[in-house]
């Protein structure tokens, strides 16, 4: 088995090599191979990464290149885990949208319209090329905007899910907070990526979010940065980008009077790269447990595997538990089209769900009707997301404008019209149409 990683210089390169050398008898690879053009801090995540594999008896080969074309040729599986204009890019999208008291951050609002349009069309040049060198490999994208970034794949016709690691890191708290094995317990996770809803969590068929908020509520009102009055009152944990909606103000004032999450992942990169650059290291450092994306390895190999025939493994990595050998499909969260699953949004728009997962792709599994509270905003953050493809796809003043203008973070004529000034300020340089 082949696979490769697209952004493989990557600093939370490591987190995912030690997932593939831990959950082996999963997902089982000969060879990986991590493509990236800085060449410099690709040979330091690569030596880290053959010693991961080495330490843990991997048999498994790493192999290190440049060349896009030549790293994805003969691929069973693409992971994309890509950073168009790297930390900088990141810490204007977080900076700029503060001067019109719009929050910054990098996958929604204005600093996320910034990445999509930065982002698309490299991933789709990506794609193209894949589906040119290694036509029946699947495509797992964990670039963000995840959303609008699956959205344009499967547009563009690739077979590609999209991934985001906010779903299992919830099962994982969950669990932990049960005292329960993580494969037990299952989600009614709904919405957008970035933009979910706990509905209910399932025990022993047994829905335990009512205990959870229960007995469990400032922990995890504290974790998500909102009131436990308002997860007892709707009886959901939202995820915790929704309190860039909820609490917007707030959101704006502290990331005024602090130091931006870019910033501070900066500092984290800078450290992570001199421990890397130590050929005694052969394990992945605490540090970078802050580094974010946690449990990224575990939902890749997961979906990976069942992707590639491997379902029914057993092994408690996947969202919900799989559906067992000869079932042929595994139940994961995943970004993936609508298909009628919430009969108010197209069916191209791309929704995150539970979907079964196996070799033909993914499939939304039928939810319960989306209450009018969350469905009235999933709807306009829906709209939001076909206009910026929209705009990433053609570009233009107007389109981002109109994008702008349309999400529920903007929404105001003269905050639409200087946002969109100081993108294309911003990123000029990376965008053809500018």
């Amino acid at each position: 088995m082949r696979l490769a990683v697209v952004g493989g210089g990557s600093t939370y390169t490591p987190e995912l090599i030690d997932g593939f050398a831990r959950l082996r008898d999963v997902l089982p690879v000969d060879e990986l191979v991590l493509v990236d053009p800085a060449a410099d801090r690709l040979e330091l995540v690569g030596g880290l990464a053959r010693r991961i594999l080495a330490r843990q008896g991997h048999p498994g080969r790493i192999v290190l290149t440049g060349d896009l074309d030549a790293g994805v040729e003969g691929a069973d599986a693409v992971l994309l885990q890509l950073r168009v204009g790297g930390q900088d890019a990141r810490r204007e999208d977080e900076t700029w949208p503060l001067e019109c008291g719009c929050v910054g951050q990098e996958t929604t609002g204005a600093g996320g319209l910034a990445k999509a349009l930065r982002t698309v069309p490299v991933v789709l040049d990506i794609a193209e090329r894949v589906r040119r060198r290694s036509p029946h490999a699947w495509i797992v994208d964990f670039t963000n905007p995840v959303g609008i970034v699956t959205r344009a794949l499967l547009t563009a016709g690739h077979r590609a899910v999209g991934l985001c690691n906010v779903a299992i890191g919830f099962q994982r708290r969950f669990a932990a907070l049960l005292d329960a094995d993580p494969a037990g317990v299952s989600l009614d996770h709904v919405g957008l990526n970035h933009l979910t809803w706990e509905r209910g969590v399932r025990l022993g068929g047994t829905d335990v979010l009512p205990k959870l908020i229960a007995e469990h509520g400032d922990t995890l009102a504290d974790a998500l940065r909102l009131p436990r009055t308002l997860l007892e009152r709707l009886g959901v944990v939202p995820s915790y980008y929704l309190r860039y909606y909820y609490r917007h103000d707030e959101a704006v004032r502290e990331q005024r009077e602090g130091t931006s999450r870019a910033a501070e992942v900066a500092g984290i990169e800078r450290r992570l790269l001199e421990m890397y650059a130590d050929p005694a290291l052969d394990r992945k450092p605490e540090l970078l447990s802050r580094r974010g994306g946690a449990y990224y390895s575990e939902a890749a190999v997961a979906l990976t595997a069942s992707l590639l025939g491997r379902h029914g493994t057993g092994t408690g990595t996947g969202i919900v538990a799989g559906g067992g050998p000869g079932g042929g499909e595994d139940v994961q969260v995943v970004n993936v089209l609508n298909h009628g699953t919430l009969p108010f949004l197209p069916d191209d728009a791309v929704i995150e769900v539970p979907a079964a997962v196996g070799p033909h792709g993914a499939r939304p599994l039928p939810v319960r009707p989306l209450e009018p509270l969350y469905a009235g905003l999933v709807a306009q953050v829906t709209a939001y997301e076909q206009l910026a493809l929209e705009a990433a796809l053609k570009g233009g003043r107007d389109r981002v404008f109109e994008a702008l203008l349309c999400h529920p973070l903007v929404g105001q004529i003269d905050r639409a019209e200087q946002l969109t000034d100081s993108l294309l300020a911003h990123n000029r340089h990376h965008l053809a149409w500018a």
